[in-house]
């Protein structure tokens, strides 16, 4: 059986294992977990919501969040348009 590379425990094989074990990797500031939840609020449209999670994440050092962040920027989605922050 596979197990998580973060926790060594078995992969989840539930929606609500899956969030359980994305919850415990964002209290432990692992900035992938961090990332990935980003991505979802932006999916929902709650660009608020995603601009910070990118933001935390892209301070522990993840550059995919980063690069979100611009283009949040460049297409002005949960902030104001700038396309010099890119």
């Amino acid at each position: 059986q596979h197990k998580c590379p973060f926790c060594r425990e078995p992969i989840p094989s539930t929606e609500k294992e899956c969030e359980k074990q994305k919850l415990k990797r964002i209290e432990v500031n692992d900035p992938l977990a961090m990332l990935h939840k980003g991505g979802e609020k932006y999916n929902e449209g709650n660009y608020p919501s995603a601009f910070e999670w990118y933001t935390t994440a892209a301070g522990s050092g993840d550059m995919e969040a980063h690069c979100r962040l611009a283009l949040m920027y460049h297409n002005g989605h949960g902030v104001e348009k700038d396309r010099k922050k890119r």
